[in-house]
């Protein structure tokens, strides 16, 4: 899937979904577009940029290992 963006210098282009967290991690888009608008990436709220630290429930999420061990079963 091609995600719309734009770049430090204004210029937009697209790329494949899988670029765009680099993109971001990297500073070298300032938006990028969601179906529901674009996202100003100094100013919006983007999932995975806050901190870890500020959630304070169980984890859920399955490890690697437990992922591999469930592959391993079937």
């Amino acid at each position: 899937m091609l995600i719309p963006v734009m770049y430090p210098n204004g210029k937009h282009d697209q790329v494949k979904d899988f670029m765009l967290s680099t993109l971001i991690n990297n500073h070298n888009i300032v938006k990028f577009k969601r179906c529901n608008g674009w996202v100003n990436i100094p100013t919006d709220n983007i999932r995975g940029a806050g901190s870890i630290s500020l959630y304070a429930g169980e984890e859920r999420r399955q490890t690697e290992l437990a992922s591999a061990e469930l592959i391993d079963i079937f």
